[in-house]
């Protein structure tokens, strides 16, 4: 069995997607540390004129220390209406969009407290768009106890896999040695960013790569899944 990890991200980009599709099972990394400044909470959609980040509040007490199943949305920003407001302009004329809007239009209508709440509605969306059927759990709910590769181990002898799918910049940093000596196979995830056509794209050099995965949802629609797994 082929399990992967990663963190909740908010509208992660399609290579995320890609390694739970190529996984038999994924955990939510929802009890590592908030790391500020990085894709936890915010990604790119692309514009007339480029790209931009849609970012989440946070509350800052305690941020820097604390877990991401504990992190709160800061909601005295009115980041809700401002998220609809440039999905609607920058994809209002995408092909798709209007099959995800009344989703989307419901999601940002409600009063989000938690952040992994939030981030892990729209992935399981996502995943349901893309037919991807890997069953999900939360590392809160294993019982886990050990730290960086270790961590990882635990979790693949916790389920039971006999694979663990890295994203390719695991190279750096995890302890190969730790998954041989638990016989547990240790892969690399190959994703080359697919091409497609975006809106407000002329050319095909016009084309701008990681993007959030509702770029790609709402420019190509059911081809989403195909596109994500072209080689």
């Amino acid at each position: 069995m082929i399990l992967s990890v990663h963190q909740p991200h908010y509208i992660p980009w399609i290579g995320y997607f890609d390694k739970i599709a190529k996984s038999d099972c994924f955990v939510f990394l929802d009890l590592v540390q908030y790391k500020p400044r990085e894709f936890i909470n915010r990604n790119k959609i692309r514009t007339q004129n480029g790209w931009m980040w849609l970012s989440l509040p946070m509350v800052s007490k305690g941020l820097g220390g604390q877990p991401i199943c504990a992190c709160r949305l800061d909601n005295t920003f009115p980041w809700r209406r401002q998220h609809w407001n440039s999905l609607q302009s920058w994809y209002g004329g995408a092909p798709f969009f209007d099959a995800h809007k009344n989703f989307f239009r419901a999601l940002y209508e409600k009063e989000w407290l938690n952040f992994c709440d939030l981030s892990v509605t729209i992935i399981r969306y996502v995943m349901q768009q893309l037919s991807v059927t890997t069953p999900v759990h939360f590392e809160s709910q294993l019982g886990t106890t050990k730290k960086s590769t270790e961590r990882i181990v635990e979790i693949c002898l916790k389920l039971h896999a006999d694979t663990y799918l890295s994203g390719a910049g695991g190279k750096a940093y995890l302890e190969e040695s730790k998954f041989t000596e638990a016989g547990i196979r240790l892969k690399y995830q190959d994703f080359t960013h697919p091409a497609y056509q975006q809106h407000f794209m002329k050319h095909k050099e016009d084309f701008l790569p990681h993007m959030s995965v509702l770029d790609l949802l709402f420019n190509e629609g059911p081809r989403s899944k195909e596109i994500i797994s072209s080689p």
